[in-house]
């Protein structure tokens, strides 16, 4: 039986607006705990617990008095102490803890810490790269090494740090281990790792692109911010999150400088990294990152490497002929001086018994050293499967196509010059066999009309909706769940004007392959009269559905709230649960609406104005579930994320063997191999140079 406690967290929670898990998340309680209290299976809340969800309730002094009371409690009064609810301080925590948790699991699977760090050292750069120290703050040391990192950067008082480097010296490492020592010691702001190579300074200011990222790798941020706006774009503009800029050498070709400009527009402290000639060639053409410090990371010596390659393996010697050669200077000493030839070193010579270091002494120049190294990592990783070379190779071609060196789930297939096309295949055929099964089951008997009249909708939707997808912007994730409590407001118009001229479209489409299907079988009917019936009737009731639709899910959508979504699988279960969600309401509202308005329209008007008119319940019962399963599914399949990922990623690019069809399997086992790392909502090759040279081996194996 429910107590008067929860009666009192219900009122006060449905008040807020809040559902039992928002709710939950907002006071960091559990979901059952909220649940239990309103139900009353939990009748004895920690005096902890309660203040929590008066301070997520945002309670006056009365009514948080009346909580207290209703849990058998007083709460202790404390003089000029007001604990006002903070949504910005409840993100910072959250925010934390999920970068926290990201960056030390991405360092063990980087093996940073097995057996020991590769020592990463720097020094200041060159004057010609850094500001004046008037505008840093005042002349300090910067020379240091990894354990280090958050002591320089303490001592540049602008609180702007450029780490410069050449290709696998480090400095993603460096920054993996900045954001980790400096969460050790506070929680805000956050320092967050934002991969660069995304960003386009011309299309997005550098706040409002931050603002994304953070949306799309930690979806609860998208929620409501104080103020307006999401919590995403608060933390920036309150300066709560640290951007460390991962990849300014990885910008598109020709906005390293207009990058440049826009950050040197901003105030924001941060840290950038880069390599020294990407860094040095847009200083030259602009100026140097305002107010920032530079420091170079150092290559590692011959004394670095023969400290580290001999721990990695129990067979005593192996490594001694191979650093007797770095010792004395040529190719093998050029090539292992960076931590990523190292590790590559590593991976491919002691943790593969079949070869031995001693291969290594078998080339004869620095290229030649590091085209064995890259070929040779992903079969070693892989001894056991041919295929996950070509796979690779396809993914990171994918990603060279698109200019990025993100892999998402919701970006698989675009990069294929006849992806509207797949597309269009793929709705023509399921909404195709849907009519044919639906229809077939309605009059239990299949006859040439039902097939071509199947075929042909098959034909038109598939055209349409190809040519649709073509035109859409690029699809992303939904950022939004259905709720019960809607909000009614210009958004739910705009939605109905939307779906009312799409759905009529789509109507006057399905009226003219009627019309045609019935003239094919029985030439007597006048094709000009019923093509003008038909397709006048369908585009009124499937636009005027489909406007009831799209603005039904608009008043019930709410910011999608989901913590775990951050994860590039975590965020595609979230996205199916929405997608679906929606196709759940608007499936059954779409097909009663079609079924009830053509046997109105039919009746009502169409008869009486003196046409023929071929109408039954079963004739509308059939329209409507193929009008709403039809639908329901071109939507799916072309206008969402989760729906071109079904096409692509499981269909048609295993089928065309360019992926394997288990792929969340794949990327996950990648990934504990090392060959990808994470990156929030999306998966990267664990270097710029292994993306390289899969996607040249994969164009040339093509």
């Amino acid at each position: 039986m429910t107590s008067q406690f929860g009666l009192l967290l219900r009122q006060w929670r449905q008040r807020a607006g809040l559902s039992q898990e928002a709710l939950a998340q907002r006071a960091a309680v559990g979901i059952r705990t909220v649940r239990g209290l309103e139900t009353g299976e939990r009748t004895d809340p920690r005096m902890g617990t309660v203040r929590s969800l008066a301070d997520a309730l945002e309670l006056t002094g009365a009514e948080r008095a009346e909580l207290f009371s209703a849990a058998g409690r007083s709460e202790p009064v404390v003089a000029d102490v007001v604990r006002p609810f903070d949504p910005l301080a409840e993100a910072v925590a959250a925010l934390k803890t999920a970068v926290e948790g990201r960056w030390r699991r991405e360092e063990e699977q980087r093996q940073v810490h097995d057996p020991v760090p590769l020592p990463v050292r720097w020094t200041a750069a060159p004057p010609a790269l850094t500001d004046s120290w008037l505008n840093i703050g005042g002349e300090v040391a910067l020379d240091g090494r990894l354990d280090q990192v958050v002591e320089v950067y303490r001592r540049v008082g602008s609180r702007r740090l450029v780490v410069l480097g050449r290709a696998g010296s480090g400095k993603t490492v460096l920054t993996t281990r900045f954001v980790l020592d400096l969460l050790a010691e506070q929680s805000d702001p956050v320092p967050v790792i934002f991969s660069l190579g995304a960003w386009n300074p011309r299309r997005t200011g550098l706040r409002d692109w931050l603002a994304e990222q953070l949306e799309r790798d930690h979806p609860f941020l998208s929620g409501p911010g104080p103020g307006g706006g999401t919590l995403a774009s608060a933390l920036v503009d309150a300066q709560r999150v640290l951007p460390v800029l991962d990849g300014f050498d990885e910008l598109a070709h020709g906005l390293h400088r207009p990058a440049l400009v826009a950050l040197n527009t901003t105030t924001l402290p941060l840290v950038l990294t880069s390599r020294v000639d990407e860094y040095r060639d847009a200083v030259s053409g602009t100026d140097v990152l305002t107010s920032a410090a530079a420091v170079v990371l150092a290559e590692l010596s011959p004394d670095d490497v023969a400290q580290y390659l001999p721990r990695t393996t129990r067979r005593a010697g192996a490594w001694d002929p191979v650093l007797a050669a770095v010792a004395a200077g040529g190719p093998l000493a050029e090539v292992l001086s960076t931590p990523l030839m190292v590790a590559l070193a590593r991976r491919i010579h002691s943790d593969t018994p079949d070869h031995p270091p001693a291969e290594l002494l078998a080339f004869d120049s620095a290229d030649a050293v590091e085209r064995h190294l890259l070929g040779s990592f992903v079969p070693a990783v892989y001894e056991e499967r041919a295929d996950a070379q070509r796979w690779l190779g396809y993914l990171a071609d994918h990603l060279t196509r698109l200019g990025t060196h993100d892999l998402a789930w919701w970006q698989l297939g675009t990069s294929a010059r006849r992806g509207a096309a797949v597309i269009g295949l793929g709705v023509g055929v399921a909404v195709g066999g849907a009519d044919m099964l639906i229809e077939a089951l309605l009059i239990r008997t299949v006859n040439i009309r039902l097939v071509l009249f199947g075929t042909m909708i098959a034909l038109v939707t598939g055209v349409l909706f190809g040519l649709v997808h073509r035109r859409v912007a690029p699809l992303l994730p939904v950022r939004t769940r259905l709720r019960l409590r809607g909000r009614f407001g210009p958004h739910v118009w705009s939605r109905f004007l939307l779906g009312l001229c799409f759905g009529g479209l789509i109507g006057a489409g399905y009226g003219l392959v009627r019309a045609l299907a019935w003239w094919w079988v029985n030439p007597d009917y006048r094709l000009s009269g019923g093509v003008l019936v038909d397709s006048g009737v369908f585009a009124v009731v499937f636009g005027v559905g489909a406007g009831l639709v799209f603005g039904l899910v608009a008043a019930v959508e709410a910011p999608l709230d989901v913590r775990a979504a951050g994860s590039p699988f975590g965020l595609l279960r979230a996205n199916r649960s929405a997608v679906l969600a929606m196709v759940v309401v608007g499936v059954p509202v779409f097909a009663v609406f079609v079924a009830f308005g053509t046997g109105v329209l039919a009746l009502s008007v169409i008869g009486p104005a003196g046409f023929a008119v071929a109408w039954s319940p079963v004739t509308g019962l059939a329209v409507g579930l193929v009008g709403g399963v039809g639908g329901g599914l071109a939507y799916v399949l072309s206008l969402t994320a989760w729906g071109q990922w079904l096409v692509f990623a499981r269909v048609w690019l295993p089928l065309t063997g360019r992926l394997p069809w288990a792929l969340p399997a794949f990327l996950g086992d990648a990934y504990r191999r090392g060959v990808l790392r994470r990156a929030g909502a999306v998966y990267q090759f664990r270097h710029a140079r292994l993306q390289e040279h899969l996607a040249a081996g994969y164009r040339h194996s093509r």
